[in-house]
């Protein structure tokens, strides 16, 4: 297998900068020294296998780019990239975890916010696009935003419009992830709808919840995220769980109705 330090080098010097870190506090926060990190990153030494390690788990490295930096010092990738479908305990955990979610809807989504999973609740909410957002594969990103999808249910479109945005971009800084990238990039084309009616919050919400209306009636709902902690896999890596709650009483009576209405 060929080595390519400058490559590895480069590589290194870019999630440095990315993470916005000083040669000084990566060489002492990996136990090196200032002066063989300049070389790794100018491409005078070779990173050995350990030194890739410590250094991406300093960086905090999504683990495809650990594999691509490995591959450009010149190793094996150590992390496999295999089908939700094929993770045996991981996809049983995340279909529990979006089953037990019922009636309240849940997804599971990639790094560029692509469908892997979902439950009734979230089949149901988006089985009213038209099948070119629709896809496969399905992007809830785009689902949400694109002036033919759901859009136009939202009670404050442009408020949430900005907020998806800035989730997306700071998920970019994170990753680097070029269909990410892309993502953005067609999103930010979409015409920015114009601010609703809504309110700017309740004084007793703790979260800003979402609205959006539906054939039954209005939806108001809190959401979270749930990530895998010491992933190995890189499916594992990338994938989130977002979770939906009622944020009222009425939307916790509405949402049973919601999937009896679309059985």
């Amino acid at each position: 297998m060929s080595v390519s330090p400058a490559a590895a080098g480069t590589l290194i010097r870019r999630w440095r900068s990315r993470r916005r870190r000083s040669q000084l506090d990566v060489a002492v926060a990996a136990g090196v020294s200032t002066r063989h990190l300049s070389y790794l990153e100018t491409g005078r030494a070779t990173p050995s296998r350990l030194m890739v390690a410590r250094l991406c788990a300093e960086l905090e490295v999504p683990l495809r780019d650990r594999n691509t930096l490995l591959l450009a010092a010149g190793f094996a990738p150590d992390h496999t990239e295999r089908p939700l479908d094929d993770l045996g305990p991981v996809r049983e955990a995340v279909q529990a975890v979006l089953d037990g979610h019922d009636p309240n809807p849940a997804v599971a989504v990639n790094a560029r916010w692509e469908v892997l999973a979902s439950n009734r609740a979230m089949t149901t909410m988006l089985s009213g696009l038209p099948r070119s957002i629709a896809g496969p594969p399905l992007n809830i990103l785009r689902a949400t935003l694109h002036p033919d999808g759901m859009l136009g249910q939202l009670h404050d479109p442009a408020r949430w419009r900005d907020d998806a945005l800035r989730r997306a971009r700071r998920q970019h800084e994170h990753t680097a992830d070029a269909g990410l990238e892309a993502l953005i990039a067609e999103i930010e084309q979409y015409p920015i709808p114009q601010s609703g009616v809504d309110h700017d919050g309740q004084a007793d919400d703790l979260v800003m919840p979402m609205r959006l209306s539906t054939p039954l009636g209005e939806l108001s709902l809190l959401y979270a995220v749930t990530v895998f902690g010491s992933p190995r896999d890189i499916t594992t890596d990338e994938l989130a769980i977002e979770t939906f709650f009622p944020a009222d009483e009425a939307t916790r009576a509405l949402l049973p109705l919601l999937i009896d209405d679309g059985a």
